[in-house]
């Protein structure tokens, strides 16, 4: 791997680290700084949100500046300043202030990792190769579960915080220094977002994008910690290991979907296949009343598997992208992947506030957020089924 895709993606790894960090920070949040689990929800969405947004000005700066500079000053004022205000936090609102910082940071890494991959490499290899970033990257996801934990009990969670301001600032720099922008695209006609838009395949792709990462980003992010606490009675501890498991889980997955659009010959079915496993384990949590402990375990590692479909899907997408549009392209995609995840944090939010007061038991809340998670991946599914099958 080129050392300027290494240092991007050990960016995203600190990407993935501060989408999912939240979980295991509930407790200590809550005592310190009075954030209760709706605040966080709240916070981890506004995370979300803003990484989507960015998607639009990111891609447009990808075609037009480069990988280098967008990721590097994004990573540096947005991902290294963020973390720096939550690590000074002192209510839910700055908590939320610090997250939107965060997400502005992380929006363009692992989209500059993608707009390298399929300006240097053939397109038939790009799922697999995406795959590979997506998954080494998630090496952040377990990152922020047991050793945040047990980071967290030995020196405090705002140290913890600071030091990931200080590397978050580190690889900033690095970004400026080794990253190498490919050559630009020089086309006849300007193009813009609005050209991908009025492709009707996309539309049909758009939506399942905004829903399959939804159950997964959800419960990782935030929603674990919770459930296992309240259900089952477990320790942080045991909450850190719950929250490994799950994470090593979602990088599973990435690995496996990442060759498939090459083995089996169609993108479509293997998205079709595997997210229809990812609803299945969130309808089980939604309706079944789980009471194993390791049962509800394996659901969750089930979601963060096949909920791993994104490269896939993004390749799926790119097959249909113009060369000269190819950073908006990737962009708008993760646009919808994030900003559906972003939406559905704040309304599982909502959710949880008001079916708590009411809750006949501990678990009840849960089965709401999870039942509604399965029904929006559902229509996502529905539609996709009739988008346009199509591999390189």
């Amino acid at each position: 791997m080129r050392v300027d895709l290494a240092l991007l993606c050990f960016a995203y790894v600190l990407s993935q680290f501060y989408r999912a960090f939240l979980a295991v920070l509930t407790d200590v949040l809550e005592r310190d700084v009075g954030a209760s689990p709706e605040d966080l929800a709240t916070a981890s969405g506004f995370w979300f949100l803003a990484f989507a947004a960015m998607q639009i000005p990111v891609g447009w700066a990808l075609d037009k500046v480069g990988p280098r500079r967008t990721a590097a000053v994004l990573l540096l004022v947005g991902g290294a300043g963020g973390a720096a205000v939550f690590a000074m936090a002192s209510s839910s609102a700055h908590i939320s202030v610090a997250m939107v910082l965060i997400g502005v940071g992380c929006a363009p890494v692992l989209m500059a990792s993608y707009y390298i991959l399929a300006r240097v490499y053939p397109p038939a290899v790009f799922a697999t190769l995406a795959a590979v970033i997506l998954g080494v990257g998630s090496v952040g996801n377990l990152a922020s579960a047991l050793p945040t934990t047990l980071a967290v009990e030995a020196f405090g969670w705002r140290a913890v915080v600071w030091g990931m301001a200080v590397v978050s600032a580190v690889t900033a720099i690095g970004l400026w220094l080794v990253v190498q922008d490919p050559e630009r695209v020089v086309h006849e006609e300007k193009g813009t977002l609005l050209d991908l838009l009025k492709m009707p395949a996309l539309w049909l792709i758009f939506p399942l994008m905004a829903f399959q990462y939804a159950p997964a980003g959800g419960a990782r992010g935030l929603w674990i910690g919770p459930y296992f606490r309240e259900v089952f009675g477990a320790s942080d501890g045991f909450v850190g290991t719950v929250t490994l498991i799950m994470g090593a889980a979602m990088i599973a997955g990435t690995f496996t979907y990442g060759p498939l659009d090459r083995i089996l010959g169609t993108r479509k079915w293997v998205i079709i296949g595997g997210n229809v496993f990812s609803l299945v384990a969130c309808l089980t949590l939604g309706l079944a009343s789980v009471e194993n402990l390791w049962a509800a375990v394996a659901l969750f590692a089930m979601i963060g598997f096949f909920c791993a479909s994104f490269p896939v899907i993004m390749a799926h997408g790119r097959s249909f992208y113009p060369p000269h549009l190819v950073g908006r392209g990737v962009t708008l995609m993760n646009l919808f992947g994030m900003g559906g995840a972003g939406i559905m944090q704040m309304i599982t939010g909502r959710l949880y506030a008001g079916a708590v007061q009411d809750a006949v038991t501990p678990a009840a809340p849960y089965e709401l957020l999870f039942t509604f998670y399965g029904a929006l991946v559902a229509l996502g599914l529905v539609i996709y089924l009739f988008a346009q099958d199509r591999t390189d």
